[in-house]
């Protein structure tokens, strides 16, 4: 009798755990079937396998699809916007990284492969590059974006009219364009590439140590008439930023202005505007306010350098291998410099880093386990940051921090 009892409580305890790994996959709960299948992957000490069942469907169970619709959608959306929005709409960043995810696709392609996924089926408007009414429309359908018929992979250049050379994943989306190429100086993409993939806003990139001579005319060099707010405080975030957001010199957001769309607010113009990649042309953005420093940097091409492989940001990031590209080619101050030309391998250089790994993995947590990495979480973080390195799988970390974390409760 004090058997039975106790193999009830453990495959109560199983079903318990299979219903809040289910929740915090899904947001909804599980039906009978689904919630038996993954109990019983539980007790065979397959959590993993019970979470991909959450996701993909069972033997003989259908999946909600709501991992993909919802949960997934939402996870990514932030990265989208500056406003970090995690209800925008689905637009050609978001349906992208969904569809990695499911295709369980090498998720370092995310920001340099040739990729795009768009929706099938009919009603929808074509992709076009001027608006998102495609991506909205797929959303309002309430299609599964978990269906590999409804939201297909094609080659973005094929879709866009980008030139290959242009193509860098999710970087030259057109949500990506309309949130971080537009205005400004092209600064604001790298910022939120690194905080997006790699956890790290520029206060922790910091090193005053590297080489200031990619440093744009546009920064004073005595800011205030004071020289040392620039030696102390500029140089830090500009000396290494600048040499690497040089490699999207050749992009812009343009859009309307108030008199050529009159009546329209700022926002509404800005969603009519259109990614422009000119090849060899460096756009003006890149040379305005020359006169702040007359002898500053004046940006030639598209050719990055990384002056942050040396000094503390060696550490900091774990740069791998050789991912420019390029080869380690002495064209800056050291051949340990990784360079290389456009957006697509730096994407590949910043991807193929230990901080990528780790970002991804610590999102996930936050994300599916509704709180940030414990010390005690410490052990199982790094298991999992090091089999993502091995797979480079996202939809096994889903599945696996899922597990993790449902075990804690």
């Amino acid at each position: 009798m004090a058997l039975l009892c106790c193999a009830s409580n453990s495959l109560a305890d199983s079903q318990d755990q299979a219903r809040r790994m289910h929740d915090r996959l899904t947001g909804v709960p599980p039906t009978d079937a689904m919630l038996d299948a993954m109990a019983s992957a539980l007790e065979a000490g397959r959590s993993e396998e019970a979470g991909l069942y959450a996701i993909d469907g069972a033997p003989g169970v259908a999946a909600t699809g709501d991992f993909y619709t919802v949960v997934l959608k939402n996870w990514v959306t932030p990265w989208t916007n500056e406003e970090q929005d995690a209800f925008a709409p689905l637009n050609d960043y978001s349906a992208t990284v969904i569809g990695l995810v499911r295709d369980e696709a090498d998720f370092r392609d995310i920001l340099s492969a040739d990729v795009l996924y768009v929706g099938e089926g009919g009603g929808l408007p074509a992709y076009a590059g001027g608006n998102n009414d495609h991506y909205e429309a797929l959303e309002a359908s309430g299609a599964n974006l978990g269906d590999e018929q409804v939201l297909v992979r094609r080659s973005q250049s094929s879709v866009t009219g980008l030139p290959a050379a242009a193509v860098a994943g999710v970087v030259s989306t057109r949500a990506a364009a309309r949130a971080y190429f537009v205005d400004g100086t092209n600064r604001a993409m790298f910022r939120f590439t690194v905080l997006n993939h790699l956890c790290m806003d520029l206060e922790q990139l910091k090193d005053a140590t590297r080489p200031a001579d990619r440093i744009r005319q546009d920064v004073s060099r005595s800011p205030g008439g004071d020289s040392r707010l620039f030696l102390n405080n500029c140089v830090e975030c500009h000396a290494g930023m600048d040499p690497l957001a040089q490699a999207y010199a050749y992009y812009d957001f343009p859009y309307p202005s108030e008199e050529e769309a009159p009546g329209l607010e700022l926002d509404q113009r800005k969603d009519l505007g259109q990614l422009v990649y000119s090849p060899g042309a460096v756009q003006p953005k890149y040379l305005i306010n020359g006169a702040t420093f007359g002898t500053g940097y004046v940006t030639p091409n598209d050719h990055w350098t990384n002056y942050w492989r040396l000094g503390v940001n060696s550490g900091r990031v774990g740069w791998q291998g050789d991912a420019g590209g390029s080869g380690n080619v002495d064209l800056a101050v050291n051949a340990a410099y990784a360079e290389g030309d456009g957006a697509s391998s730096l994407g590949r250089e910043l991807a193929n880093s230990d901080a990528f790994a780790q970002c991804q993995v610590q999102k996930v947590f936050r994300h599916v386990c509704a709180r940030d990495p414990a010390a005690a979480d410490a052990p199982a973080v790094s298991s999992i940051v090091g089999g993502f390195n091995n797979h480079h799988n996202l939809k096994r970390v889903f599945a696996q921090v899922a597990g993790y974390c449902v075990e804690q409760l």
